[in-house]
């Protein structure tokens, strides 16, 4: 049987990375596109509860796909319990910008989407692309195709590698990040602590009243072994990511903290 992928992101259902990756994919599964109608960068895993939902049938270059007017969790949801999709693997991206380190997993909706697929029991693989200008990670501009033919190779690579050797164990979503320009091959990571330094620019407005944006420089390079690091260094950084938040390290200190019962302090 042909496996069926359910393809998702948060740049919008026009996103070009999305569509590379429908070609990287539409030869080795059935593709079901269902995503956000627009642009939903940084929302993470964020869910509409006090909003009703539409969903719109489109049509990108003769393709069918389902356009969500919500965020990338929205759209998985509504696959899986109002479409009734039934996919065996759900891929979101590719997102256009790189979603490396702990701060940028947690705030990315494309990060967000698969995470929301795995919380419903649906294995997921995450792929973005570096950007070597970050005003396009969020303009999102109709690249040139050959710009994502090294993605689009990794992307179906990766996927391949899934179907013929099982997704792997004691994972719920695997983290893709490729360099905008591929130097060197796959490389097993950790996540990086940060991808910005924060920072803050107030503005007037033309009423004289402060307004602001949250802004900063991106982070140059982190340790090794890091998935910042590989993606500054040209290799394909792989990250296993698990659903499960708790810090089994700290376990023993927090049972030296909170033991007896409150009030009783040992």
């Amino acid at each position: 049987m042909v496996p069926r992928i359910l393809l998702t992101n948060d740049d919008g259902v026009n996103s070009e990375g999305l569509w590379a990756a429908f070609d990287a994919l539409k030869e080795i599964a059935e593709v079901i596109v269902c995503a956000p109608a627009t642009q939903q960068s940084a929302v993470g895993r964020s869910v509409s509860i006090f909003e009703p939902l539409r969903v719109n049938e489109v049509t990108y270059n003769g393709v069918k796909a389902f356009s969500v007017g919500g965020k990338p969790t929205d759209s998985v949801i509504i696959a899986l319990f109002a479409l009734n999709l039934k996919p065996d693997l759900v891929v979101s991206g590719i997102n256009i910008g790189e979603n490396v380190s702990a701060e940028a997993i947690t705030t990315s909706g494309t990060v967000g989407a698969a995470l929301e697929a795995a919380n419903q029991g649906i294995p997921a693989v995450a792929f973005s692309l570096q950007v070597e200008d970050q005003a396009e990670k969020f303009d999102n501009p109709k690249f040139p195709g050959s710009r994502f033919d090294g993605s689009k190779m990794v992307v179906r690579d990766v996927i391949s590698r899934i179907f013929t050797q099982g997704f792997p164990k004691h994972t719920d979503v695997v983290n893709v990040n490729i360099p905008s320009v591929i130097k060197g091959g796959y490389e097993v990571t950790t996540l990086g602590e940060r991808l910005f330094e924060t920072g803050v620019e107030k503005r007037i407005d033309p009423r004289g009243k402060p307004y602001y944006w949250i802004n900063g420089p991106i982070i140059e390079d982190a340790p090794e072994g890091t998935d910042v690091h590989a993606v500054r260094m040209g290799n394909i950084s792989v990250t296993p990511i698990t659903l499960d938040c708790t810090s089994y390290k700290a376990t023993s200190c927090f049972g030296e903290l909170f033991s007896g019962s409150p009030g009783q302090q040992t």
